[in-house]
């Protein structure tokens, strides 16, 4: 195996290590009510929405919050139709850890970490939270430079110049990709990660990055349908929903891939930075642009599913 190969998987590993302990200090702070929230959001979709995008923002993961929200269904505490705002709301959650990852990590690695450490040796649940937080935050930053430095030495091994090209010349093949290595990482948040790596060193475009973004989109769903594994028909209508309005958002926007290219250019000279605001735009677009339809979205998963629910 290549050492930059090799090196690759390492930081991915430690995104992912910063990913987990960051939601868990997170979900520690207020893990009683983060379920409450949710059961309380299912009155109207447009609450449901805002529950959702904020208790993702908190977990730092839709899968997450998605799990959480099949497990109500399955539990007969919320039904599916009560269960599309929070759906919608999730992409809009998870946007927020992509402008995270926009700072500049040089500058806050090691406080994060040194600040992290010290509050983890402390016996108190606050203390506790709040140094996982930073601890998280600072693996976080650890591997984005990490994947930032690896990313012109990869594009020299075969099978990455290759993806590499096939992306910029086919956004369709981005979509691919990012829905691919989402489904296999489990993070659409790392998956974005990478992407910007490759942006800041050149190496990708901004339309090929903003392919993989809509990608780690429809692979994000992978989860939410293992979770319904086993479940009640109206949680497996749960994850069906996730992934039609993944999917559907996706070839909806896939024409203005350019527009956004264009626009994100025009607030920041940033490759990074642009590609962040482009998901703030893309998911809170695509999630007001249902928004008003959850009903006929609802019924017609049913249809297309054959589930009837009275």
């Amino acid at each position: 195996m290549s050492p930059y190969l090799a090196s690759f998987i390492v930081f991915i590993s430690i995104f992912l290590f910063g990913m987990s302990i960051l939601r868990v200090g997170l979900n520690s702070i207020s893990t009683s009510k983060l379920q409450k929230w949710l059961y309380l959001a299912s009155s109207t979709p447009v609450r449901g929405l805002l529950t959702g995008a904020l208790v993702t923002a908190i977990l730092q993961s839709s899968s997450a919050v998605m799990v959480l929200t099949i497990s109500l269904i399955a539990a007969r505490l919320l039904t599916f139709r009560q269960s599309i705002g929070i759906i919608l709301g999730t992409n809009i959650g998870t946007t927020l850890t992509a402008e995270l990852m926009t700072l500049n990590p040089d500058q806050y690695v090691i406080p994060l970490l040194l600040a992290g450490f010290i509050l983890l040796q402390i016996r108190h649940q606050i203390s506790f939270s709040i140094g996982t937080v930073f601890f998280g935050l600072g693996c976080i930053f650890v591997a984005m430079h990490g994947l930032e430095g690896l990313a012109i030495p990869l594009s020299t091994l075969s099978f990455f110049e290759h993806v590499i090209d096939e992306t910029n010349s086919s956004l369709l093949y981005g979509i691919g990709i990012g829905t691919l290595l989402t489904a296999l990482i489990q993070s659409s948040s790392a998956t974005t990660g990478i992407a910007m790596g490759f942006i800041n060193q050149d190496l990708l475009s901004l339309p090929a990055a903003i392919a993989i973004l809509y990608g780690s989109n429809v692979g994000t769903c992978i989860t939410a349908l293992m979770a319904s594994i086993g479940s009640s028909k109206e949680a497996k209508l749960a994850a069906y929903a996730h992934v039609w309005i993944n999917i559907i958002g996706v070839i909806l926007f896939f024409p203005l891939i350019g527009m956004f290219s264009s626009f994100a250019a025009s607030l920041t000279s940033l490759p990074d930075v642009q590609l962040a605001h482009v998901s703030i735009l893309f998911n809170v677009l695509s999630a007001f642009l249902f928004l008003p339809f959850t009903g006929l979205l609802a019924l017609s998963i049913e249809r297309l599913h054959n589930y009837r629910i009275n």
